[in-house]
């Protein structure tokens, strides 16, 4: 197993890593929406599905892989009322690095770190 580490995702807040590659998986951890050269979360949850994407892409292009890699995403949102809006920004991404949509669990939780709105985390495969 290899630690991944990249610039252009945020920093680990906590003991781990952004990403590992292991044989022919990469795993990210699960990507807050924060912005890796601002430290800044925007408020909309659209954009924040959107940026948490971006950060989770980021690592594993860093081992080389690219979003049609991604073969299974976690989502954890803080409110399902606004799973519509999600859902239409997880889209477009797919549909924007035109990639296949990978197989998805979404899971409502009472809070999420630095109280973001959505938490994505990502396996991807050679």
């Amino acid at each position: 197993m290899t630690a991944i580490k990249t610039s252009q995702a945020p920093e680990a807040i906590g003991p781990y890593v952004q990403g590992v590659s292991f044989a022919n998986m990469v795993i990210t951890s699960g990507q807050l929406p924060l912005d890796p050269m601002t430290k800044k979360m925007p408020d909309d949850v659209a954009e924040q599905t959107t940026q948490s994407l971006n950060n989770a892409l980021a690592i594993i292009k860093e081992a080389g892989l690219n979003a049609g890699n991604i073969i299974k995403t976690t989502v954890f949102v803080k409110d399902l009322n606004e799973f519509s809006l999600i859902n239409a920004a997880y889209e477009a991404f797919f549909h924007e690095h035109n990639a296949p949509f990978p197989a998805r669990s979404c899971i409502e939780v009472a809070r999420l770190p630095m109280d973001a709105k959505i938490e994505i985390e990502v396996i991807a495969v050679r």
